[in-house]
Parts: C-alpha cells; structure tokens; sequence
C-alpha cells in the first residue's frame, strides 16, 4: 500500500486545476480579448466635402397607439376594451378579463410586414384594398397598410365569424392609413 503525504496531494489537486483551467475547463473558457484601441483614420489628402454624406435619418417612430385610439378599437371590437399596452412597436387593447373576448393588436414598421409575409406563406386568403394607402391587404381578422415605405397591421380577435368584420376592419386600415 502506498501512503502519500497531505502536502503532496493537496500540490497534485492544485496543479492539475490550474492545468483544466488553462484547458477551458472549470470556467475558464477562452481568454480575455484585449479591448479594441482608438484608431484615427489616415489623411487620404482629399477633400471632407466630397465624402459622401451620411444616410437621411430614419423616419420618427410611430406611436402605434395613436394609429387606433381606444374609441375606434372599441368600435372595432364592439366591446369596451381595457386601456392600451404599448409595447415597442405594437399597442393592445383587451377585452375586460369579466368578457367578451376581444382583442385589437396595432404593429408598426418590420413586425406588420412579417405578420403580412407569414400569413401569405401560411396559405392564407388575402385581398387587395384598392385606394388604402401605397398599399393595403385584408384577410379574415387582419389588414395590412403600407404608406411612405412603413407598413402597419391591425389584428382583431373576437369569437365570431370572421365574415361580420371585413367591413370594419376595412374601415380602420384607411383611417390608419391616413395617420401613417
């Protein structure tokens, strides 16, 4: 039987950790990236004034809130409604938890084209609404309009048939479309 001493095993457990963390073992992962340094560019000799200028700033964000006030979602719905939830680019009104369950979703900019891009990829019937904005589409529950290159969708649901909100929901797509 071999006996070996505390102090050696207590230097065998040492080593071999410092030896697993420079492996990346045990949390020590890849080593630190020193930071990048402040480069000033190099005099090209050529005139400021003929650098190409930067890129116009994007439009001012839209409050999607304000594209359906609370009374036109109401109208919408049929139903009182809770008071709006603006998230980033997208405002809800709810139906009160005691019913009926309602909903309008208002998207603004990049999530109203991927709603509108979704749904055609899902197979859904869509139509065109000629005159709404520089482009509109309606499906059963939803419309898309898209004016000065930013795109807006609201989505309504209700239980009911789909059928009974066409008009209606046609009606808020001009009204947003005249807001964008």
């Amino acid at each position: 039987m071999i006996v070996r001493s505390r102090p050696v095993l207590v230097t065998l457990t040492v080593l071999a950790l410092a030896l697993c963390t420079g492996c990346g073992r045990f949390g020590g992962g890849d080593p630190p990236v020193a930071a990048p340094q402040d480069v000033q560019p190099a005099a090209t000799g050529t005139d400021p004034a003929a650098e190409p200028t930067p890129a116009e700033p994007a439009a001012a964000p839209v409050d999607a809130c304000a594209l359906v006030t609370r009374a036109e979602a109401e109208k919408l719905a049929g139903t009182p409604l809770e008071d709006a939830v603006p998230v980033r680019e997208t405002c809800s009104y709810t139906g009160p938890v005691t019913g009926p369950t309602a909903q309008v979703e208002i998207y603004v900019g990049d999530g109203a084209k991927k709603f509108l891009d979704i749904e055609r990829e899902l197979g859904h019937e869509i139509w065109p609404l000629p005159g709404v904005g520089d482009e509109a589409y309606a499906e059963d529950g939803a419309v898309f309009v898209a004016k000065g290159g930013r795109w807006v969708a609201v989505k309504l649901v209700l239980l009911n048939d789909p059928k009974e909100s066409r008009e209606p929901l046609e009606e808020v797509a001009r009204t947003v479309a005249g807001r964008i």
